[in-house]
């Protein structure tokens, strides 16, 4: 049995887990957006690029790529500090895989009405920002909460450089107590407690959305 003060230790890790997290979906989900318009554009040389970057991101374990940011970038003179690299890590990671999702809502998109806007008058921009993006972002809705719980899953990854979240506060635990067990299990009840959360919220929302607008 978690003694009380063990407990508030454990939900400042959590604290320190969700902090990260929802900075890193925060940043992710409009990079990936970013991306992928960038992998639909006509320039060949850009399309190149965002491709080669979400290619190389989702192959790399995020552990590894941690690690290349948090180590790497001081050789490139851009020295961080545990939080901010972690933060950035997880960023570029889930903004690789945020890009596949929202390009293929794009390529999912009727093209007639694309066309039906820009023959009334509309830029292009307009166009995406009335049209285009209101119905791709209902549709990407279920995938991107998807990739949103596997990055708090992974999340973890970020203690290999020293930040202290829920995983690496329940292994120190362990590491005092002798007994690793309540913590693990304490510590993975949080997980699926942030989870549940977060899954029952976008249901809600798609609820809400499929009243106002029908099928998503």
């Amino acid at each position: 049995m978690l003694k009380w003060s063990t407990m508030l230790d454990l939900l400042r890790g959590a604290g320190m887990t969700v902090t990260v997290s929802c900075l890193a979906i925060a940043a992710g989900v409009p990079l990936g957006l970013l991306l992928a318009l960038a992998r639909t554009r006509r320039a060949r040389g850009l399309r190149w690029l965002s491709a080669v970057y979400s290619s190389f991101v989702r192959a790399a374990p995020v552990v590894t790529f941690t690690m290349l940011i948090f180590f790497g970038l001081p050789a490139l003179g851009v020295s961080l500090d545990p939080l901010p690299a972690a933060v950035i890590a997880l960023t570029l990671n889930t903004a690789a895989f945020n890009a596949e999702i929202w390009r293929a809502a794009i390529m999912d998109f009727p093209r007639g009405q694309l066309e039906a806007a820009l023959a009334m008058g509309m830029t292009g921009s307009v166009a995406f920002r009335r049209i285009v993006f209101p119905q791709i972002w209902r549709a990407s809705l279920p995938a991107l909460v998807n990739e949103m719980t596997l990055l708090i899953k992974a999340s973890p990854a970020v203690a290999i450089i020293g930040v202290v979240d829920l995983t690496r506060k329940a292994r120190q635990i362990a590491a005092t107590t002798y007994e690793p067990l309540p913590p693990f299990v304490a510590a993975a009840v949080v997980y699926g407690l942030a989870l549940a959360l977060l899954v029952a919220g976008a249901r809600t929302l798609e609820r809400s959305l499929r009243r106002r607008y029908g099928t998503l």
